[in-house]
């Protein structure tokens, strides 16, 4: 068996053994499995937080997904954005003939079958990802973005060759491998702050063990061996430093206030534009309607909705431009859960589906997410050009 990488920590009188694994390689899979199986390990941490670890032994935790409180709470891009790496990762798995995070579950397998602990020391993917969107400058938003959504596009064919390459990477940083590369604050959030936290659950755990461990094996992506090894030399257990890491960054006053002035403006052009005179003041608004409303129709007719849903987002838009607290793909999405509630099944396949991008479209569950994403898009950008009209008939008319 081809060894990976490791790295061995001694602190306190506790040895480390950091395995670095490929997430979806059959050798990695089989290496922790035979590592965690030995008699000596008192304990076995894994690179998961609780949510990644029930979606791997839970998959049917999604039927439990309250889809229209998700849409409302404002986390249905975030759930998106779960999927699409989800995707990613299950499509190189289904490539190779191995599990997304085999080496995961063969590891705590062994350790269970042991009656061995088994820590989950990895921060909570949500909190990674806001903290990620967050760290970014706006403009790099949206390729973040849709870099991800064009991933379900790719027919690249990896051979597990390259995918062993991987162990100098990690599953996270590979999936915005292009932004990375070109964003230190990226990386630091994907990769290095995860190597910090690691450190802090692992001195925690190790604390809170009844048994007093002596041998622990941690198991993580190949691209947290060097930092983990570091932090875990260099840090103290600090309840303040890991609170610090799972906080989530205020976002920026701006974005909240810029809608607010964009409609105070396109508002100031209608009443100027009655002001002026009643026929200009009617083409503006017809021509706000019809922009608004067609681009957002034209989202929900890209996202496949009904055909009631793609007449709510025609007449829902104009107004819900002129109103911050409520979006057009919002309401666009409720109609489309009304008109096409998700079966079971669908919570059900959700997972499996969205590896592949027609299965986007298939599930009614990731097609309401589709609904939501793509009808806010074309709100957005029917709200600035059908402003930008309104405005030029103020010049011309």
């Amino acid at each position: 068996m081809t060894q990976g990488p490791r790295e061995i920590v001694t602190r306190n009188g506790v040895r480390y053994t950091l395995l670095g694994t490929a997430h979806v390689s059959r050798a990695s899979a089989e290496e922790a499995a035979a590592l965690a199986a030995e008699e000596h390990f008192d304990a076995v941490a894994i690179e998961l937080c609780p949510t990644r670890h029930r979606a791997m032994r839970e998959p049917e935790a999604l039927a439990e997904m309250n889809l229209f409180r998700v849409l409302r709470e404002g986390k249905a891009g975030m759930v998106a954005a779960n999927l699409f790496l989800g995707a990613y990762q299950r499509r190189l798995a289904e490539q190779l003939g191995t599990e997304p995070g085999a080496e995961m579950r063969a590891a705590e397998d062994a350790a269970e079958a042991r009656n061995k602990p088994v820590w989950l020391v990895d921060r909570e993917v949500s909190i990674t990802l806001k903290r990620v969107y967050r760290s970014l400058p706006w403009w790099q938003r949206l390729p973040l973005l849709s870099g991800l959504f064009a991933s379900l596009f790719s027919r690249e064919t990896v051979s597990e060759a390259e995918v062993e390459k991987l162990k100098e990477g990690d599953i996270l940083e590979s999936s915005f491998s292009e932004l990375a590369e070109r964003s230190a604050g990226l990386y630091e959030k994907l990769v290095a702050e995860r190597d910090r936290y690691m450190a802090q659950r692992l001195l925690e755990e190790t604390a809170a063990a009844k048994d007093s461990p002596r041998e622990v094996l941690v198991v993580v992506g190949a691209g947290h061996l060097r930092g983990l090894a570091e932090a875990l030399k260099e840090q103290d257990e600090d309840p303040e430093l890991r609170r610090s890491l799972e906080a989530t960054p205020r976002p920026a006053r701006w974005p909240s206030v810029l809608p607010w002035v964009v409609v105070a403006i396109i508002l100031s052009g209608f009443a100027a534009g009655f002001y002026r005179s009643t026929e200009l003041g009617l083409a503006m608004v017809g021509d706000w309607i019809l922009i608004n409303g067609t681009l957002s129709a034209l989202g929900a007719t890209l996202a496949l909705a009904h055909p009631v849903t793609i007449v709510g987002a025609l007449l829902a838009a104009p107004l819900t431009s002129l109103n911050p607290t409520i979006g057009a793909g919002f309401v666009a999405a409720a109609i489309e859960l009304v008109v096409r509630q998700p079966r079971v099944a669908d919570f059900q396949s959700l997972r499996d589906d969205v590896a592949q991008a027609r299965g986007w479209w298939h599930n009614r569950v990731a097609r309401t997410l589709l609904v939501f994403l793509f009808v806010s898009i074309g709100s957005a950008a029917g709200t600035y050009l059908g402003g930008a009209r309104v405005f030029e008939h103020l010049l011309t008319g």
